[in-house]
């Protein structure tokens, strides 16, 4: 089985929860052929009119530009990436009420009629991914748990609605560690519940491959 892992944050483990949650993740997991997506170590142009020049050009036998060289490469990378996996593991912080902009360009690269969704006969929306599973690992230091919170929180609720709702993977596990910066006192046995339950996720996950 093939699992592929977004990491979406280029801060050390020793600074960055959700970087240790990745590394937690990958210590605990076996059995499976793993790949690692780093979307700041790859090249990724972001998403936007470079992309349709390409698209243009290649339709008409044009030469491209390095940048749209680059785009394109790039966004075929990530969606033989995301082709060959049966479970896309997605692990990164909430920033500034979202996503890295490094994972949103990930996002946009699969994010594409007739790859990962599509339009049925009367317009209704069809899941192209059905076939897949996602597991969702996510930090935030604020509490975004909360009613009066909740609206605001637009990085794993942003990333379930997509993958979930549109690509249709099946979400089998979400592990999220939130609160450490708003509560220091609290901080250390926020991030150790977070990470126990991370690596239970990476155990439940091993004993579904064997």
């Amino acid at each position: 089985m093939n699992v592929l892992v977004v990491k979406a944050n280029n801060r050390p483990a020793s600074e960055a929860v959700s970087s240790k949650m990745y590394e937690t993740f990958m210590e605990n997991l076996e059995g499976a052929n793993v790949t690692t997506y780093d979307v700041f170590a790859e090249d990724m142009p972001y998403f936007g009119q470079d992309l349709f020049n390409a698209f243009g050009k290649m339709q008409n036998g044009e030469e491209l530009s390095d940048v749209e060289q680059r785009i394109l490469a790039a966004k075929q990378k990530a969606m033989d990436a995301l082709s060959a996996a049966d479970v896309v593991v997605f692990a990164f912080p909430l920033w500034n009420l979202t996503i890295p902009a490094k994972l949103q360009t990930f996002i946009d690269y699969v994010f594409a009629a007739g790859f990962t969704f599509k339009y049925g006969e009367n317009g209704q929306l069809v899941s192209l991914m059905t076939d897949k599973k996602a597991i969702v690992l996510s930090a935030r230091g604020g509490v975004y748990s909360t009613p009066e919170a909740a609206p605001m929180e637009m990085a794993a609720t942003y990333i379930k609605n997509v993958v979930g709702g549109i690509f249709g993977m099946e979400i089998i596990n979400e592990v999220i560690i939130e609160g450490h910066n708003a509560l220091p006192a609290q901080a250390e046995q926020i991030i150790a519940d977070g990470l126990a339950k991370v690596a239970e996720a990476a155990k439940n996950l091993t004993v579904e491959l064997v």
